[in-house]
């Protein structure tokens, strides 16, 4: 079965039920909502890693990773109509995971983070390269908590849509309809989705090195 059924399959058996929680592009989200009319309202919620929102991306100035893998389908999923909680990296960033708490974790006997020791190297390596930091961005457990306790972060609400050609290609833009135009534009009457904007990360970085020091 393909990604693509088996997503349409479980909102089908279990709608309103089901939260997608999205690390990567959305290609196979998209095609869900395209195969499937209903998806939109039996999924119940899609939690989404990405979008840069206002900072600069991680892929280039523009666009953050996931986004700018298939923005086309970014789009598809900002404007379905679907709940769609959206954290991108304007949040994920303020989780750090740093290199006095991977010394901790060294001294840990916990088996995943023995595991996560072994495979980290490379990932502190880029950090300290590409933005001279001390520790690591915590993007999927970040989105990954906030769809398990929503009480971690705060959102705002409007309409994205993304950027899918030229130079700021992978582009999301938000707007909190807080101001009516005159003219129609590209945002008009479109869904709102959430966008998250800050995060407890104190909370989500005591969840995370509890869990792997189990």
């Amino acid at each position: 079965m393909s990604a693509t059924d088996f997503l349409v399959e479980q909102a089908n058996l279990y709608p309103g039920k089901v939260t997608v929680v999205a690390l990567g592009p959305l290609t196979n989200i998209a095609l869900a909502i395209q195969q499937d009319s209903s998806f939109v309202k039996n999924i119940g919620q899609i939690v989404l890693l990405g979008g840069a929102f206002a900072v600069n991306g991680n892929v280039n100035p523009a666009a953050e990773a996931n986004i700018f893998g298939d923005p086309d389908a970014a789009d598809i999923v900002f404007t379905s109509g679907a709940d769609v909680l959206a954290v991108g990296i304007n949040v994920t960033h303020q989780v750090i995971l740093t290199d006095s708490d991977r010394e901790t974790l060294a001294s840990s006997n916990g088996k995943f983070a023995q595991y996560l020791l072994k495979i980290l190297e490379v990932y502190f390596n880029y950090h300290h390269d590409a933005y001279s930091t001390k520790g690591v961005y915590l993007h999927d457990p970040t989105a990954m908590l906030a769809a398990i306790n929503p009480s971690l972060i705060t959102y705002v609400e409007g309409a994205v849509r993304v950027q899918t050609n030229g130079i700021t290609r992978g582009l999301t833009l938000l707007y909190n309809k807080q101001k009516r135009f005159a003219e129609i534009t590209e945002w008009s009457d479109q869904p709102s989705v959430k966008v998250a904007v800050t995060v407890d990360a104190p909370a989500v970085l005591k969840l995370v090195l509890e869990r792997l020091m189990e």
